[in-house]
């Protein structure tokens, strides 16, 4: 199932969300309505005016409530995105260069998946107080997205488990599923919140100090209210359990086409049902992000389960594995618990320093269906890309220290007294220490193979979004005068600058930048026959065979019209490009991206720029690209 298809089935649970909540707040409501009827009879003043009057009040009341306390979940959660989710867990942030081999481990194989999907490597956590195997990942968008695992994945999954289990939350991240659980939060906290009202009135001393007349109605509100409460919860559960089941299944199958591997998806859910701890969580907030879990997080009825059974799932990539093969794990790791490091060790699998690996080019075709669908091919891009990466120039883009200079040195020129203009740009927002250290990054980085240059931006990306707002706002501030102090602007130096802003704004206000209106692709063919003429001169200087690959996506993207190729003289034409295509629906995005495809594989050849152009246009529409190499 490709991206495209995802997203379609993403937008179809949100509308069942939507109905959902709806069909239980009006249950609820109707409740706490029935409880102060029966209150107002027992009173004996029921009059019909007076009933009237305060069943709408109370009502209104009721959907008040639920909706404001619905809405500000949302919205709070929505400023600290991944983040705040997991901090409100107990989770601690992977130090920016640990020491722990656990945690390097764990940095090294999401990186590896970030760059392999082309999307900005997330925030790191982990779980220290959780022996249970399980993981998550939260977020609004790819570039406000972290990841989230437990000491007990780190501590008993081999490299092969945890890639699979990594793989496995890349897929919610890449395909919108991140976005529907947050939303599912904030609509549950508003469901259950009648039951604190219950609690309240149920235990409220002025209720019960009071004279009989006024002391029932009161407590017998307050029991009915928390009753619906409890309903609340009931549905709450149905809810997620409803939503998430199907979700499950499906990241399992994408993390087993991205790896093209099932022995480690199908080894990491054998241990969580082979070892004591399992997948539980022990905080007492887990429930609250179960449906967002990599594993049951909590024991529940099987009505109430937000994943499918568990023998299921590993049945579904190993079909041979029976409930007696888990027995037999149970009572071998009872007695000798699986060590992860160990397994590597072993299997040959250990983080190891390795010869700088070369980039090689991968097959056209296989970059070209790779688009929107990651593939077992991309992720081993990834991998030879992450290896490819000089430690050195690793070290600078994870440090936060370093990660503003080097992302500057990426666009130094080559030019000496290009340079020194640059160098002075820096100076005069920043300081003489970092213009000097962006000058040693730019030296550095001249020796960069081109085509590493966006992973490395991708892996500095988490230091640079720890940064406080203002740094950030000055930094692509800077940036933007770095590109333009020769006063030309090639396609690198455009594309890094875009990805940049896009990937910080999103981060800090999990927003796009534009605020776009809806397009069909009918309304926005100005803008899309720019972005393919671009496109079609990146890949060819001869102006005929640029005409020539417009014409390939052209047609894919407007099959029954004749429009004409227009050269673009200037890569700044994007601007107006980007709010339109933000805007266009799902179908439409992906015909946008077939067309993209069919312009660039018009030549049966991907040069640096069409790749870096791709990779930006993939981001604008959060599609995963694979690398091009």
């Amino acid at each position: 199932m490709d991206f495209f298809e995802r997203q379609r089935q993403v937008r179809g649970a949100s509308k069942r969300l939507v109905l959902l909540f709806i069909l239980a707040v009006l249950g609820i409501t109707a409740m706490v309505d029935l409880a102060v009827l029966a209150g107002i009879m027992y009173g004996g003043r029921a009059t019909p005016e007076r009933l009237v009057g305060v069943l709408l009040f109370v009502s209104a009341a009721v959907l008040l409530m639920i909706g404001t306390v619905s809405i500000v979940k949302t919205l709070s959660l929505r400023r600290g995105g991944g983040t705040k989710v997991a901090e409100s867990l107990g989770a601690v942030r992977v130090p920016d260069m640990p020491t722990d081999p656990n945690l390097k481990r764990y940095r090294n194989v999401v990186e590896e998946i970030a760059i392999a999907s082309s999307t900005p490597v997330p925030v790191l956590y982990y779980l220290p107080q959780e022996s249970g195997i399980n993981a998550f990942a939260a977020g609004y968008t790819p570039a406000d997205a972290a990841v989230c695992v437990t000491q007990g994945s780190l501590d008993r999954l081999n490299r092969d488990e945890l890639q699979g289990v990594i793989a496995h939350e890349f897929s919610h991240i890449v395909n919108g599923d991140m976005r529907l659980s947050l939303r599912l939060i904030g609509v549950l906290a508003g469901i259950t919140a009648l039951s604190v009202v219950g609690r309240m009135l149920w235990y409220s001393d002025s209720g019960r100090g009071r004279g009989r007349d006024n002391a029932l109605p009161l407590w017998v509100l307050g029991l009915v209210v928390l009753v619906a409460g409890w309903i609340g919860v009931f549905f709450g559960r149905l809810i997620k359990a409803a939503v998430s089941r199907q979700r499950e299944y499906l990241a399992d199958v994408s993390a087993v086409q991205y790896t093209r591997q099932t022995s480690g998806l199908a080894g990491a859910l054998k241990k969580i049902g082979g070892l004591e701890a399992g997948s539980r969580l022990r905080t007492p907030k887990a429930e609250n992000v179960s449906h967002m879990l990599f594993g049951e997080g909590m024991t529940l009825s099987s009505l109430y389960a937000t994943h499918p059974p568990l023998i299921k799932r590993i049945q579904a990539l190993e079909p041979g594995f029976t409930p007696s093969n888990l027995d037999e794990l149970r009572q071998r790791w009872s007695h000798q618990p699986p060590d992860g490091l160990q397994e590597d060790q072993r299997m040959g699998l250990a983080e190891q320093p390795v010869e700088r690996a070369a980039p090689r080019r991968v097959d056209t075709r296989e970059y070209a269906a790779a688009v929107g669908n990651p593939t077992a091919a991309s992720y081993h891009a990834g991998i030879r890309m992450h290896k490819a990466i000089p430690q050195r120039i690793a070290d600078l883009a994870h440090n936060p220290a370093t990660a503003v200079p080097l992302i500057y040195g990426l666009v130094f020129d080559r030019k000496e007294n290009v340079r020194r203009a640059q160098y002075q740009i820096v100076a005069r927002y920043h300081g003489k220490q970092l213009a000097d250290e962006s000058w040693r990054c730019g030296g550095e980085l001249v020796r960069l193979d081109p085509s590493l240059r966006l992973p490395v931006a991708s892996i500095a990306f988490p230091a640079l979004r720890n940064r406080a707002e203002g740094d950030t706002q000055l930094m692509t501030t800077v940036l933007g005068e770095l590109i333009n102090a020769d006063g030309q602007i090639d396609l690198f130096e455009y594309c890094l600058g875009t990805l940049v802003f896009v990937g910080l704004h999103e981060a800090l206000t999990s927003a796009s930048p534009w605020k776009s209106k809806r397009q069909s692709l009918a309304s926005a063919q100005n803008a899309v026959a720019c972005l393919i003429a671009l496109l079609a001169q990146a890949g060819n200087s001869d102006p005929r065979a640029a005409s020539a690959a417009f014409q390939a996506g052209i047609s894919v993207a407007y099959p029954h019209a004749r429009i004409a190729f227009m050269p673009v003289r200037d890569v700044f034409e994007l601007e107006r490009v980007w709010p339109v295509i933000d805007g266009l629906e799902g179908d439409d995005k992906a015909a946008l991206v077939h067309a993209v495809m069919a312009t660039v594989m018009a030549d049966r050849t991907v040069t640096q720029e069409e790749a870096e152009l791709v990779r930006t246009v993939c981001a604008v529409l959060h599609c995963p690209v694979p690398p091009a190499i």
